[in-house]
């Protein structure tokens, strides 16, 4: 395909069993989010249903788009409370934990579905960007700021107009 998005086709090239999964792979950017980048891709069975498993920068998605049936599920990583492996010869399985309930992906390419389980274990164990109030610059409090508000009204800085508009947005936050 030549309009396939570069991320989605590095994804394609890593997967080492390619067959299946093309009806998928077409209609994949459908179901992406804006700005979501694709990763690692891999063939299985979820439910009834034979499709692709996607790791993505935010979530893992299976998707399924036969003739007859549809279906799509995400599992977004940051609810991920932990993932399994287990394999056979040549297939595995990844089992999602997800808010107390688990998914079961099986007939997972045994390196495929191996490699994409120890990227998401590296993010599930990574430690969360500390979004922290300490981080944040500090907002004066209400009384702080209507006093401001009133010196720049009194100084002509700005109008009645506009300082009751801004009174009015400060005492609707507190």
């Amino acid at each position: 395909m030549t309009d396939e998005r570069p991320d989605i086709t590095a994804a394609k090239d890593k997967m080492r069993f390619k067959l299946g999964g093309g009806r998928e792979v077409k209609k994949l950017p459908e179901h992406l989010w804006e700005g979501e980048t694709v990763e690692r891709m891999t063939a299985g069975r979820y439910g009834n249903g034979q499709g692709l498993i996607i790791l993505t920068d935010r979530r893992l998605l299976f998707l399924k788009d036969g003739r007859l049936s549809k279906k799509s599920e995400d599992f977004p990583l940051g609810k991920v409370s932990s993932i399994s492996w287990s394999s056979g010869i040549a297939l595995g399985s990844i089992t999602i934990f997800v808010s107390g309930t688990k998914a079961e992906i099986k007939n997972v390419n045994k390196g495929d579905g191996k490699e994409m389980v120890d990227l998401i274990r590296g993010r599930l164990s990574s430690p969360a960007p500390d979004t922290s109030e300490t981080d944040a610059p500090a907002q004066p409090d209400a009384m702080t700021q209507l006093k401001q508000l009133g010196e720049m009204r009194d100084s002509g800085m700005i109008t009645e107009e506009e300082f009751e508009a801004k009174k009015a947005e400060i005492l609707g936050r507190m």
